[in-house]
């Protein structure tokens, strides 16, 4: 890969993954002061000790689906029984292969985080259920209106949690989506032949911000140097694309990622926001959102991953705003609103929030993995942003032009060694309990000093950067059934 220069001439700043729809140009092309984030409000603490992860089976291997346990999290009512009997073919595939009933739970819509963290404690960890009965692998059917973001954030903080949901484009479940999808993933794990090794691709829609920039130098290139020197002494049969300075075409890509063979793909690029002039549908809206921008200046759609192969039977990790979802309410709607009221980025906070959901807009899943999921010969799972994607999830904290490529590369290690999808994600949410627990720390001192009369311990630019850094980390979610797996050779249990 050729380079233009150091990564410590990478911009410091908050930088955002976020293009609009209708030019296609980045929204913060230079970022926003890093001490627009000093006045960022304190997240909200969960009932009890709801962040602390509660393992059940904690001495066994993760990918061991007879010791963990897989289960399906469905809506109440007739929805989600249709959702049931379209997974059927899934959920007895993996009751043979756990040698138990896969147990299935009902919940209603719109919980809220407290109600996901009693739900989580009352039915989940019911003291009447033993332990090596609960599943630790759940499966959500649904769109987020049915079963919450809430609940999959809460539940993914100690188990295996991944969503799957398929929709017309009016928004209504599409059970032959659904259908294929578990057709795909038995057809995987049915196959005579696994494959030596992954095969790696590494993109970056490096268009001159700042926020891809420091995709390129501090995420793709450190993993590339990582697949290099440290995978291929483990796997010597394993493949490596990286996809750098050049501005690749959309058919290339397309091309590339439909011939990769068991791919574990990493992209970065800006998410698809909303317009200058607004969307003109919700229908369009849920088609376009969370769409990608390509340093070639095109876009990467739900069209063209609905029937094109790409990354077929593979792993993908999407980074881009919106790129999985978009949220009831983002993690960072307060702060930019003070921003937009009161900050000295009054026009730039004001757009970023315009393509936020409004109170009383329904979230929903971004089309494009529901696409590439719903697509026979499409991934098997993606792990994706829920929200707006900065690129604090892999920098330094008072440090941007540092990375911490670790937390990602590490959590696409897990997939190339042919573990679950769900342990994947769950070495990226480690990274979110250990930054949660030091940004709670750094409130308690702060609150500490302020009783006993002392100056405030805290540096309130690092302490702004670890509230960016959390509520970025919070934002991943999978999408896809968490035990899904590559089919390698060196695949374990």
């Amino acid at each position: 890969m050729t380079r233009k220069g150091p990564p410590g001439s990478v911009p410091s700043g908050l930088h955002l993954l976020l293009a609009r729809a209708d030019d296609r140009q980045p929204v913060l092309p230079a970022g926003l002061p890093e001490e627009t984030a000093q006045e960022a409000p304190r997240p909200e603490k969960l009932p009890g000790r709801a962040e602390v992860p509660s393992l059940e089976k904690p001495d066994a291997n993760p990918n061991d689906l007879p010791a963990q346990r897989w289960g399906v999290v469905a809506p109440e009512g007739e929805e989600g029984e249709a959702l049931l009997r379209a997974l059927a073919p899934l959920m007895e595939h993996r009751e043979r292969q756990q040698g138990a009933p896969v147990r299935v739970y009902r919940v209603p819509a719109d919980m809220d985080a407290k109600q996901a963290v009693a739900w989580r404690r009352d039915v989940h960890q019911d003291e009447a259920v033993p332990q090596e009965e609960r599943p630790r692998y759940l499966l959500l059917l649904g769109d987020l209106h049915r079963v919450s973001m809430e609940l999959q954030q809460v539940m993914a903080l100690g188990a295996f949690v991944g969503r799957l949901h398929v929709a017309t484009p009016s928004g209504e479940p599409d059970l032959a989506g659904y259908r294929a999808y578990a057709e795909k993933v038995l057809a995987s794990e049915g196959r005579a032949a696994p494959d030596e090794a992954a095969e790696v691709l590494l993109y970056c829609a490096d268009d001159g911000t700042p926020a891809t920039a420091q995709g390129r130098w501090l995420l793709v290139e450190p993993c590339a140097r990582q697949v290099e020197t440290r995978w291929k002494q483990r796997h010597p049969a394993l493949r490596l694309r990286v996809w750098g300075e050049e501005r690749v075409a959309l058919e290339e890509l397309l091309q590339v990622g439909g011939a990769a063979r068991s791919g574990v793909m990493l992209s970065v690029s800006h998410g698809l926001g909303k317009p200058r002039r607004g969307w003109s549908s919700l229908e369009q809206q849920r088609a376009r959102q969370g769409a990608l921008r390509l340093a070639s200046g095109e876009l990467l759609t739900a069209e063209e991953l609905r029937t094109t192969p790409f990354l077929p039977e593979g792993m993908w990790f999407c980074l881009a705003c919106f790129g999985a979802a978009t949220p009831p309410r983002s993690a960072f709607h307060a702060w930019l609103t003070l921003l937009a009221r009161e900050g000295g980025q009054k026009d730039l906070s004001q757009e970023v929030l315009e393509s936020l959901p409004k109170e009383g807009e329904r979230p929903f899943l971004a089309a494009l993995p529901q696409a590439a999921l719903a697509n026979p010969r499409g991934p098997l799972a993606i792990i994706g942003h829920g929200d707006l994607a900065w690129t604090y999830g892999f920098t330094t904290v008072g440090a941007a032009s540092r990375g911490r490529a670790s937390r990602i590369t590490g959590a696409l290690e897990v997939l190339a060694n042919g573990s679950r999808a769900g342990v994947a994600l769950d070495a990226l949410m480690r990274a979110y309990r250990e930054v949660n627990d030091g940004l709670m720390t750094e409130y308690q001192e702060r609150q500490d000093a302020r009783l006993e009369g002392r100056p405030d311990p805290v540096d309130p630019v690092e302490h702004a950067a670890r509230w960016m850094e959390r509520n970025d980390l919070r934002g991943y979610v999978l999408l896809g059934d968490p035990a899904a797996r590559l089919c390698l050779r060196s695949a374990g249990i």
